[in-house]
């Protein structure tokens, strides 16, 4: 017959969490590499705060670098190649604007925020015409719209405007002057169907003391009463921006075509300002 055999199990040596962890032991090289797998908030607010030398590293151009060259698509070797063109000469008393610029991912979304009302009038500064802005849910859908809901103005003109600090976003003083990007604007606006409607649209680049450097402004036809609840869209591409820009105001009016008491004015939504690097 066969005899059973037992194997003695090897007792593991109890590790040392700080020693298993200490990833200060490697060198700069792979330190950098590891921290650049690490998302951009944690990297800001946490492992910024471990040393010394771990914050001189987050502070610096070369972790971040490492961030936007794990894009490997067009856009993402477009970005690195205009980052590495004007980026500022690195300082021990300045972090490197790229931290931020990542944390909070400014470029290709919406600068614009609450842009359908889907939190009121918040961020809005508003100037209230007849009785005034209201919010409802769109009567038919828009295209891309994060919310199906919209701001609606009165018989009276109703002007809304919003203005966006594009440093405040992400956005550091030498990309916004390198004439590597551009500036793209649009704005939902219609009327419900037994009511016309008129609106109009202006956007500025501002600098940083409100001077305005260039502009946009529409005002389309009227849209007629009896229009089956149509919306139009109204874009435009600031490109070969101006050294300077640092702001960017948005700004809308709206009103019926009957003078109606109530809300039956334009319908304004997905308000959008986007920030990309130029595509020629």
């Amino acid at each position: 017959m066969g005899s059973w055999t037992s194997r003695a199990r090897v007792p593991t040596p109890e590790l040392d969490p700080r020693e298993t962890l200490d990833l200060s032991r490697l060198p700069p090289e792979l330190l950098l590499l590891v921290l650049s797998h690490v998302p951009p908030r944690a990297l800001l607010l946490h492992c910024r705060r471990v040393c010394r030398a771990w914050r001189a590293l987050v502070d610096g151009q070369a972790l971040w670098l490492m961030v936007l060259a794990r894009d490997r698509s067009a856009a993402g070797r477009a970005l690195l190649t205009l980052a590495r063109r004007c980026l500022p000469p690195a300082r021990e008393d300045r972090p490197c604007p790229l931290g931020q610029f990542c944390l909070r991912g400014p470029l290709g979304r919406n600068l614009i925020s609450n842009p359908c009302g889907q939190e009121g009038l918040r961020k809005w500064m508003v100037q209230h015409g007849g009785d005034g802005w209201v919010v409802e849910k769109n009567m038919k859908p828009v295209p891309g719209a994060p919310s199906q809901t919209c701001f609606v103005t009165s018989f009276s003109w109703c002007r809304k405007k919003q203005v966006v600090d594009l440093e405040e976003k992400g956005l550091w003083p030498e990309l916004l002057d390198s004439g590597g990007v551009e500036i793209a604007v649009s704005d939902w606006w219609g009327a419900r169907h037994d009511s016309g409607c008129r609106y109009r649209l202006l956007v500025k680049l501002l600098d940083a003391h409100q001077n305005v450097l260039d502009k946009f402004s529409a005002v389309p036809d009227p849209i007629e009463q009896w229009n089956n609840n149509i919306y139009l869209q109204v874009s435009h591409v600031f490109s070969n921006i101006r050294r300077g820009v640092r702001f960017v105001s948005f700004e809308h009016w709206g009103q019926d075509t009957q003078f109606w008491a109530g809300h039956y004015g334009a319908r304004v939504t997905n308000s959008s300002v986007i920030v990309q690097v130029c595509q020629s």
